[in-house]
């Protein structure tokens, strides 16, 4: 067995690519109106429980303010993503990745899994150990199973007129203002999730952690997985 299966990889780069996108053109789209609200209404700035700052065109898709071109590129690569997402989830239980490699048992709770599994990163993400540790399953379990499918619901919820598709969603998440704080609340928590796995990633060795992710790594075997 590979470390990487190929729908793994496959699912990984446009993942990657997907939400590159979808994160700059959220940034053009939230440079429309920078007040975040909670509940169903919200317009006046007085009422915001929070202001976010205006974020320079070189960090946005177009690079330039233009709220319809953003919204163009946002809701058609949300598609991309929310489609390969369900892919993957389906793919990762019939497979039993997900039961072999990222659910939790009580012992991955304990600190003293977090602090062997801290000490043992670089061995096991160099590839010489294929089994995920106890930091990595929580890890990759919450982006996978909460922030990445939290993305897609609360970006349904805000999506113009969905309320009176699926109004019990709306409802569920407080109100349609409350999903838009939420969806920036979960877009940032994915980017420091990305900002740790480059930096794990640089410390347990670059190069044979992108050559894994294209190739598939090492073959190991099966009960090892």
């Amino acid at each position: 067995m590979k470390r990487h299966s190929l729908i793994t990889r496959i699912w990984h780069w446009i993942n990657a690519a997907a939400l590159a996108v979808l994160f700059m053109s959220g940034l053009n789209i939230s440079n429309a109106h920078r007040h975040l609200y909670w509940g169903n209404y919200g317009f006046d700035p007085a009422d915001a429980w929070m202001t976010v700052m205006r974020f320079p065109a070189w960090a946005t898709i177009p690079q330039r303010y233009d709220l319809a071109e953003a919204r163009d590129w946002h809701n058609t690569t949300a598609w991309v993503f929310a489609i390969g997402l369900l892919v993957m989830w389906i793919v990762s239980i019939v497979s039993k990745h997900f039961w072999r490699d990222i659910a939790t048992a009580k012992k991955d709770w304990s600190p003293a899994s977090w602090v062997a599994a801290t000490r043992d990163h670089k061995r096991a993400a160099s590839g010489e150990k294929r089994k995920y540790n106890s930091v990595q399953k929580i890890a990759y379990g919450t982006v996978l199973g909460i922030f990445l499918p939290m993305m897609v619901f609360t970006g349904l919820a805000i999506s113009p007129g969905f309320e009176v598709a699926a109004p019990w969603l709306v409802e569920i998440l407080g109100g349609r203002q409350s999903a838009r704080s939420l969806h920036f609340i979960f877009t940032w928590a994915l980017f420091a999730f990305f900002i740790v796995h480059i930096v794990m990633v640089l410390v347990s060795g670059p190069i044979t952690q992108i050559a894994a992710m294209i190739t598939g790594g090492k073959k190991q075997e099966a009960d090892d997985a």
